[in-house]
């Protein structure tokens, strides 16, 4: 069985003095693969820091060059030592107007460049509440197939992460996890990726991390705010070590 993966998702945060202070507390647990997915301008200061942890940016530009000024494109992150980019993640969905067809496009980019992408997916409270969980995951998951195929889908690490979930405090119940997990990892075997991981991200903090990653079908996880705190951090991958 493949070692977990945890990746911490930095989003809007980080100063190039916090972030050498965090750097250096934070190295590679035994039995664990981590990442550290850094803002943009961090990206060049982590290659050089970063201890036994892989690199990752927080998206990517669905095209390769040309005139679109402000955008990224996975070529360059490649260039730079990253490995993982996230793409779909809910506030980008939200806030910045992704849809579907976006977040498939963008993960055929990254897949392009030869980064593995993070592949976001869950639902609101609303469609929770409607009992529409596994449909609304299942629909974007289908977008993602629909740009990259299926034969690519064992590339792809998908990141189920309940939108009522992100940085409320507020967890997904380990049943509730492993209904929509199980879900996932049928719709994946079901294309011939069974391989392919499948991370938990939603509040997840030191005290419920090892609950959640002993839970069967869980591969590890996506941590935002706990990411930027070296002892939690790194008690999440002793969790997900342990777990495995």
């Amino acid at each position: 069985m493949a070692q977990k993966l945890v990746v911490g998702n930095w989003k809007l945060n980080g100063s190039l003095a916090a972030n050498e202070a965090l750097f250096g507390a934070i190295g590679a647990v035994a039995g664990v693969d981590a990442a550290v997915c850094v803002p943009f301008p961090y990206l060049a200061q982590a290659a050089s820091s970063l201890r036994g942890l892989a690199l990752g940016a927080q998206t990517v530009s669905e095209f390769q060059t040309g005139a679109y000024t402000g955008e990224v494109s996975a070529e360059m992150l490649a260039e730079l030592g990253c490995r993982y980019v996230i793409v779909g993640h809910s506030e980008r969905r939200s806030l910045f107007g992704e849809d579907d067809a976006a977040v498939g496009r963008k993960a055929a980019a990254a897949l392009r460049a030869g980064l593995a992408p993070i592949v976001c997916v869950g639902e609101s409270l609303a469609e929770r509440e409607a009992g529409r969980a596994l449909d609304v995951v299942g629909r974007q998951l289908d977008a993602v197939s629909a740009v990259i195929g299926a034969s690519a889908l064992a590339r792809v690490v998908v990141a189920y992460e309940p939108v009522w979930a992100i940085g409320t405090g507020r967890a997904a119940s380990v049943d509730e996890a492993q209904v929509v997990h199980a879900g996932i990892r049928g719709w994946l075997a079901g294309r011939g990726a069974a391989a392919a991981r499948v991370l938990y991200g939603g509040s997840v903090k030191a005290d419920n991390a090892a609950a959640l990653f002993a839970t069967p079908g869980i591969d590890g996880g996506l941590i935002g705010g706990a990411s930027l705190a070296a002892r939690d951090f790194m008690a999440i991958c002793r969790a997900a070590a342990s777990g495995a």
